[in-house]
């Protein structure tokens, strides 16, 4: 059997059709609709660790990077980023490594640009690894520089300030010679897997990784997309201020427009995807898994961003779709708590491998057909930040102990009022949970760092930590 993984970046579990909409109204994703038709559906995943690179960590290892022990890197090339944005250690085996000792044709098409900052190693066990240049702030291009006119047109002036205007500079820059739908990232991203598939037709098995940055922001969409979501003139919004938002409603509007354009975008090139496997048959014996690494707020009580503290479901529920060979198992819903490390030991155990290496993560498709649960909770890591949900609770709290935040899930507005005055003893058992999870302790300067972020609402550090000066 052939395995593919296909991730999205910044993919909104409420933007995939089969789960519903965003509260500023639905998303158009006819392909990812007719997949998920097709799959098993899973309604409960998360993240084991965020943001970008430690979930992928997890997701290309099926080991823990929570909670960050020897996490705290400060890398040439490289933004000192959230805890655990680093390298695979090397004495962790990947998933793409063991299937090619395994006899798998491995490859990875991706255009997420982190992975491929100097001092990382994400490429590790495959036999193709293709990187896509020109996300965000990948230096792929340094010229011409954007005139203030265009800076304007580009960068709302609420959110101008040395730092943004860098990112927009060099995210336009990259743009350069890319306004044909084709050369846009998503589209190529899947333009490039489908060569890779045309490509490797000699394979006896393979194990694609497709990684697509989009729909990450830059939000840049050609603007038949936007106009699906908002069909008027005015001024361009295309990132995230990470804060409380501070633009008015028409900015929003054409956020939330450009976003869900590019969800559609991604949608569409998905399925032209499909549509190459179909042709060549690879339906059949082909199990394709579709996930995003967490998503984003857009808007959503006010703030504009993602963060870890305090975490909120649109950016820590996952979509996850299995479509198995043949589409077995098509229409079945399961329930059941999965994160980012039970990919990788589901993917190993699918493939057979015979001698397993030692895991964090469970296999869980067995488990999900006869509705049985592999776990009660799950904990995510997220700098200093755990959290910890179970079918109840959803817990927020800083390494440092302070900070608690305590929700009912199943309570309407669930995320309004903080119960952890009223249930010390909850508070207790989750926190226990997290200790646990942790194997026993956080690391201490984890520990620091709570003592210096601020409490909730309106914490947004974590999206990436200051260098020391």
């Amino acid at each position: 059997m052939n395995i593919a993984l296909v991730v999205f970046d910044s993919l909104r579990k409420d933007c995939v059709g089969v789960y519903g909409k965003p509260f500023w109204g639905k998303v158009n994703t006819p392909h990812f609709d007719r997949f998920a038709e097709e799959s098993i559906i899973f309604t409960s995943a998360f993240p084991e660790s965020l943001p970008t690179l430690p979930a992928r960590r997890a997701l290309y290892t099926g080991r823990r990077v929570y909670p960050f022990f020897n996490g705290d890197f400060k890398l040439k090339g490289d933004f000192v980023g959230a805890a655990g944005w680093g390298p695979i250690p090397e004495d962790q085996p990947t998933v793409s490594e063991i299937l090619q000792k395994a006899g798998y044709r491995t490859a990875l098409i991706s255009d997420v640009y982190h992975m491929f900052k100097p001092s990382k190693n994400f490429w590790r066990g495959f036999d193709q690894w293709t990187f896509l240049r020109g996300q965000e702030t990948d230096p792929a291009r340094s010229g011409p520089q954007l005139t203030q006119k265009e800076i304007d047109y580009w960068l709302p002036k609420e959110l101008q300030n040395e730092s943004s205007i860098r990112f927009i500079q060099q995210c336009i820059m990259n743009m350069h010679d890319r306004w044909q739908e084709e050369e846009f990232f998503a589209p190529r991203v899947f333009r490039e897997a489908s060569r890779w598939l045309t490509q490797n037709q000699d394979a006896e098995r393979f194990f694609l990784v497709v990684e697509s940055f989009d729909p990450h922001e830059p939000w840049l969409v050609p603007p038949y997309y936007r106009k699906m979501y908002l069909n008027e003139d005015g001024p361009e919004q295309i990132k995230s201020g990470y804060s409380q938002q501070q633009i008015g409603d028409y900015l929003l509007k054409r956020t939330q427009a450009n976003y869900s354009g590019e969800v559609t975008m991604c949608d569409r090139w998905f399925g032209y995807f499909l549509e190459t496997m179909r042709v060549m048959g690879l339906l059949e014996n082909t199990m394709i898994i579709f996930t995003s690494d967490h998503g984003h707020s857009i808007g959503d009580n006010g703030y504009m961003g993602k963060r870890g503290y305090p975490s909120m479901p649109e950016v820590y529920e996952i979509p996850l779709m299995i479509r198995m060979p043949g589409a077995k198992h098509k229409g079945k819903i399961s329930h059941i708590f999965v994160q980012h490390h039970d990919i990788a030991a589901q993917i190993l155990e699918s493939a057979g491998i015979k001698n397993m290496p030692d895991l964090d993560g469970k296999p869980f498709l067995i488990e999900a057909l006869k509705n049985s649960e592999i776990r009660d909770h799950v904990t995510v890591g997220w700098g200093a930040n755990p959290t910890v949900i179970t079918r109840d609770w959803w817990l927020n709290f800083k390494m440092d102990m302070t900070g608690i935040l305590l929700y009912k899930r199943k309570k309407k507005d669930a995320f309004k009022k903080n119960f952890a005055p009223v249930y010390p003893e909850i508070v207790k058992k989750l926190i226990d949970i997290a200790l646990k999870d942790a194997g026993g302790s956080f690391p201490q300067w984890l520990v620091e760092l709570a003592k210096k972020q601020q409490d909730a609402p309106g914490c947004s550090d974590l999206a990436a930590r200051k260098p020391k000066s």
